[in-house]
């Protein structure tokens, strides 16, 4: 048996999934910028830096998407991603429930 990989489909793939992981990186990164903005942790001058580095980095993202055709896909990722955190973060704020679920649907 040979296994036949499709090395674009595969190349896509990849791409896909580092973009999207730097995408949810960078959302942290941003999360944590404007703690430390409100906190006044920052001189005006870290802010300004703070600030393009985050625009540098989003702009880099969507070129790096447009070039390689993956917006559709890093959506689609994104979104797979998200709801598979809520059903986590879900279990384990209403454990009762899904143990309830989880007795429902054994014969």
């Amino acid at each position: 048996m040979t296994l036949r990989v499709d090395e674009s489909s595969l190349k896509n793939g990849v791409l896909t999934l580092v973009v999207t992981l730097v995408e949810v990186v960078q959302e942290a990164l941003e999360g944590q910028a404007v703690r430390r903005l409100e906190s006044g942790d920052l001189t005006e001058e870290e802010q300004e830096r703070l600030g393009e580095a985050l625009l540098d980095l989003d702009e880099a993202l969507e070129a790096i998407k447009d070039e390689h055709g993956l917006t559709t896909s890093v959506a689609d990722l994104r979104r797979g991603l998200d709801d598979t955190v809520d059903e986590l973060i879900d279990r384990v704020v209403n454990p009762a429930r899904w143990s309830d679920d989880a007795r429902a649907e054994d014969p």
